[in-house]
């Protein structure tokens, strides 16, 4: 679906157990990942302020597709997509393929980078995890784009 960005939270935990969570934004149609946010606690708040960030080199999505967990139901979250003029896209409960294209761009990040690397701090899970996710974008060409990279495809897309 064009002009829809998914959204899911993966959790992890630095090398003393602390745990900490990444909140992967997608454009479901280009496969680009948009941003990954990395902290201890990622409120509604929190995610507001990450799809602000997009928002505001990009434009507003028409949809965002998401589960049912506290931060995307949150008050805050939903005033920001009447604001915005976005409509969410609730999974159903239990049905993670309702928002398949992120819970399969999360088992690549969990696989290639959480499960990869020992985070020593939070700092560090975000240098490992931008790493990773510029080269998902910029390096990396996906079949399903005929073999193109996230952003050169995405590149295409803004120009047609």
């Amino acid at each position: 679906m064009k002009d829809c960005w998914s959204l899911d939270f993966v959790s992890d935990a630095l090398f003393d157990g602390k745990r900490i969570g990444a909140l992967p934004v997608l454009d479901a149609f280009t496969r680009e990942c948009l941003d990954i946010e990395v902290d201890q606690r990622i409120s509604g708040e929190h995610v507001v302020a990450t799809l602000d960030a997009i928002v505001a080199t990009r434009g507003a999505p028409r949809t965002l597709r998401c589960d049912n967990g506290p931060e995307f139901i949150s008050k805050v979250l939903d005033k920001w997509a009447y604001d915005n003029g976005v409509t969410s896209d609730f999974s159903r409960p239990g049905k993670p393929t309702d928002n398949a294209h992120v819970e399969s761009f999360n088992s690549r990040l969990r696989e290639e980078c959480l499960n990869a690397n020992w985070f020593m701090s939070i700092e560090d899970a975000k240098d490992k995890i931008e790493a990773w996710w510029r080269d998902y974008n910029l390096e990396r060409p996906h079949g399903f784009l005929g073999f193109r990279t996230a952003s050169e495809y995405a590149q295409t897309m803004r120009v047609s």
